[in-house]
């Protein structure tokens, strides 16, 4: 048995080099000095279609549209006429001027391929009317706007601007648009006050067309429909605009090249916006279509993959076949191959056998999983942030430094390097850490961010994680935009369900806020930087009887966050404190007030200052009535009731305090 063994393993050595230079023979490998080139896949393609249709509306008739649109700012669903109002048409409404407001289809739509560089293709047509108020009859608005944009949060400026862009819009910020301007303004290079421009990333059009040369004037209040059609692999839009009777225009307003791959993320939002300066008028979207297909290479299956990274190796082979004689030479060679492996086998059997010796088959290391996560060298991670250098900085926080960086297979990942001050805090055992770091690393989930790695190396301790293109959610909360209620309530729904899931393994995340959740390429929450270790000198003696617990204290001021739209310690001198606002607004019974109020008419008040008792359920004392995460999950699902808040805010007791630190003594201070 030893010798067939052994036999095997030197055959299938000797076998595969023999083969590969057959295979060399037969089928030359091209080699490029130089900068190798870049590989793109010629695996299969497959389409990738996205399909929207709004014959009107309603949202009495559809009441998915709530959720399939989001409006941001001065935008509304007019129940009477059907149709998405910027600004709204009320009574309520008394002052239309200065306004701006979006529509934007809440999921995104792949409008790039990253591999080939090429756009997708589309086809959009809607209805649309201006109405002018009475004191603007003839001077009319801005006009409207279908907007193509990279995230369905960001609100424009009005006047002029069309709602497309504002003062804090960086230059990554890429906007397109197709506009219908019913005002002259000769800063913008605008021809009339009754014309159509394709805008690429300004407010200024590339290309402006007099509708007046078609026999359209956009603020008669007649109902008009557009069709915009774009071929993305050659680059080429079509616009056409006519009167909405259901026939479709022979001649097109316009009809050319336009390149929009320049401005294009893989993933964008499509939808409208327009706005009003001194002049007003309502701007009406009556229906709406949408189609785009857009071509993608298969890529190998995998539970982790790395965005626009993962290229497809194996190439089909487009060759001419072998000749006979090409055939017939190989065969002659791999039978020679195998008779002399057949004769040094024999040899070797008997030599071994004389000398009582024992055939012990060469062990050979198993190639592991290409996403399993992995042992990194501390020159790997230098060489992947420019020796961790200030222009790769991420963010920082008591326990350390994130920088971006590249590592040899081309995946990007952020990289969280722990501090010499926190790694020598007392108490603090750095096996333990390791440990926890290299269980952690195992878990998959999809509202998790993947651990790909590790680095443990004399006094480094770094960890890696896949690379989270939109950043945290604070920058949504916080910074530019208004996120809606809706992609609100499904991130803390996210959350919620990542750490019920670490909780089921035995984990904690130990360091849930704001900053530790990201939005991914589609916009779906996920929890990443973990803590580990609980931020506390004194964090070893109780760490594992209450991490759990203070996961949900954290996932409580998380949702206060959320809900609010403020962080919990202001940036104002003498700034009430989110947790003690939230508690007063519940003893006054004004709990609405805290709600974010930017959110507009979409807002589900309701809703919110239901989630905002769950937030304040998670900040109760554990024997209080604090609940599981298992039960926020349930309440979030509306599977069980929410149990009542107790009428006044109760006093945190021992193990631990409202910032999840542990207590020195045996009791804690209030909630501050």
């Amino acid at each position: 048995m030893g010798c067939c063994y052994a036999f095997s393993i030197n055959s299938f050595s000797s076998f595969t080099s023999v083969m590969f230079i057959i295979l060399v023979i037969i089928n030359p490998i091209p080699i490029e000095s130089g900068k190798s080139k870049k590989i793109i896949p010629n695996g299969p393609v497959i389409n990738v279609t996205k399909y929207l249709s709004f014959p009107d509306f309603n949202p009495n008739e559809n009441p998915r549209i709530h959720q399939d649109i989001n409006l941001l700012g001065s935008a509304i669903f007019s129940t009477q006429k059907a149709c998405i109002q910027i600004p709204p048409d009320t009574p309520h409404t008394t002052d239309l001027r200065h306004l701006a407001g979006r529509a934007i289809h809440s999921s995104p739509i792949r409008l790039f391929d990253p591999l080939t560089s090429i756009p997708a293709s589309f086809s959009t047509t809607f209805s649309f009317q201006f109405n002018t108020t009475n004191s603007t009859a003839v001077d009319g608005g801005s006009g409207l706007t279908f907007i193509i944009v990279p995230d369905e949060f960001t609100v424009g400026r009005p006047g002029p601007w069309l709602g497309m862009l504002n003062d804090v819009c960086d230059e990554e910020y890429k906007a397109i648009g197709i506009e219908f301007d019913t005002r002259k303004n000769p800063e913008f290079g605008d021809p009339n006050d009754n014309h159509v421009g394709i805008n690429l990333a300004s407010v200024v059009s590339s290309t402006t067309i007099d509708a007046s040369e078609f026999g359209i004037f956009l603020n008669d209040g007649s109902v008009h429909r557009a069709w915009v059609n774009y071929d993305g692999p050659n680059r080429r839009m079509d616009v056409r605009l006519g009167p909405d009777t259901g026939t479709y225009p022979k001649k097109p307003i316009f009809s050319g090249r336009v390149d929009l791959s320049p401005f294009l993320k893989e993933y964008m939002f499509v939808g409208f916006s327009a706005s009003t300066g001194n002049f007003t008028q309502i701007h009406n979207i009556l229906s709406w279509n949408f189609t785009s297909t857009s071509q993608a290479f298969l890529r190998i299956p995998s539970v982790e993959t790395c965005e626009t990274k993962i290229i497809l190796e194996q190439k089909i082979a487009h060759r001419k076949t072998p000749t006979s004689f090409l055939i017939f030479l190989a065969v002659v060679v791999l039978v020679l191959v195998i008779l002399l492996n057949l004769y040094l086998t024999s040899k070797r059997k008997r030599r071994n056998t004389n000398g009582s010796g024992v055939v012990i088959p060469e062990k050979k290391e198993r190639p592991g999983p290409p996403n399993k996560s992995r042992r990194f060298t501390i020159a790997e991670l230098q060489s992947a942030t420019r020796s961790f250098n200030e222009s790769q900085e991420l963010g920082s926080d008591s326990r350390g430094t994130t920088y971006k960086g590249v590592i040899s297979n081309g995946c990007q990942v952020a990289m969280k390097r722990f501090s010499t001050e926190f790694l020598d805090s007392p108490g603090l055992d750095k096996r333990r850490l390791g440990k926890e770091i290299s269980a952690v690393s195992k878990i998959r989930h999809p509202n998790l961010v993947p651990v790909r790695g590790w680095c443990l190396d004399g006094r480094e301790v770094i960890v890696v994680y896949d690379y989270i293109q939109n950043g945290s959610i604070d920058r949504w909360l916080f910074g530019v935009g208004v996120l809606p209620w809706t992609r609100r309530f499904k991130v803390v729904k996210d959350v919620a369900d990542s750490l019920s899931y670490l909780h089921s393994k035995q984990l904690a995340h130990k360091n849930v806020k704001t900053s530790s959740v990201f939005l991914d390429v589609s916009f779906r929450a996920v929890l990443g930087d973990y803590g580990f270790v609980l931020d506390s000198a004194e964090s070893t003696r109780f760490e594992s009887a209450v991490s759990q617990t203070a996961d949900v204290f954290g996932f409580g001021i998380f949702v206060l966050e959320v809900v609010a739209g403020r962080r919990r310690r202001g940036s104002g001198p003498g700034e009430t404190d989110l947790l003690d606002l939230a508690w007063g607004k519940h003893e006054s019974d004004e709990k609405d007030k805290l709600v974010d109020r930017r959110m507009g008419s979409a807002l589900n008040v309701e809703q919110a200052v239901r989630v905002l008792e769950i937030g304040l359920l998670c900040t109760l004392n554990e024997n209080k009535g604090r609940p599981t995460v298992e039960e926020v999950v349930e309440f979030l699902g509306w599977e069980r009731p929410v149990p009542e808040l107790p009428p006044s805010r109760p006093v945190s007791l021992f193990p631990y305090g409202s910032t999840t630190g542990l207590c020195t003594g045996y009791s804690c201070a209030s909630f501050k």
